[in-house]
């Protein structure tokens, strides 16, 4: 299966770093063709300028400037998200990815002025995620980034897709103990993949 992984973690020193090469290692032993697309190494730019926006509902000009991100998203059968929650979000650079990349005539397309999904060339979603403070932390704060996945996210790819959210909370208080016990979450999700 071709998985496109969207890495977002600026340090290659990290813990999620390290999350995101166990990621592609498991995933390659099951020998699935992986698209690595690390935002931060790419450079990507997560800004969207004034020009993106006047285009944005305009099919073709909205495209150009990010075409290859999306050829490659359109080229996925699969997904894997790979960052950090910070401030109850997802890193800037990915927020940026989805605003610039899934577009209308990408992940969506507006009919009758409603949205109707795109994206049914990706049949599987996984998320591996770490958070800084504790689950009922993010439950207070509605957890943003996991209803973004679990519904937003969702409501763009192919109906009835799986869709497992991993995320190692209370980083901020991990041990060696828990961080290895979500590797091995991690890493037999992946071989499930």
């Amino acid at each position: 299966m071709k998985v496109l992984v969207l890495h977002a973690h600026p340090v290659e020193t990290s813990y999620n770093a390290a999350l995101h090469r166990l990621i592609l290692e498991r995933l390659a032993a099951r020998g699935h063709d992986i698209d690595d697309c690390d935002l931060y190494a790419e450079g990507f730019d997560p800004c969207l300028t004034r020009e993106e926006r006047l285009n944005y509902h305009e099919v073709g000009p909205n495209l150009a400037p990010v075409a290859s991100y999306v050829d490659r998203v359109r080229a996925a059968e699969a997904l894997v998200l790979s960052y950090p929650v910070w401030n109850f979000g997802y890193p800037a650079i990915l927020k940026g990815f989805f605003d610039r990349v899934f577009l209308p005539g990408v992940s969506f397309e507006m009919v009758d002025g409603k949205p109707r999904s795109c994206l049914h060339n990706i049949g599987k979603v996984a998320t591996v995620t770490t958070y800084g403070g504790a689950r009922w932390r993010a439950i207070v704060m509605g957890d943003p980034p996991r209803k973004l996945v679990k519904r937003l996210l969702r409501a763009t790819v192919k109906p009835g897709a799986p869709f497992p959210y991993m995320a190692h909370y209370d980083m901020n208080r991990s041990t060696p103990e828990s961080r290895s016990a979500f590797m091995r979450k991690v890493s037999a999700a992946m071989d499930r993949f």
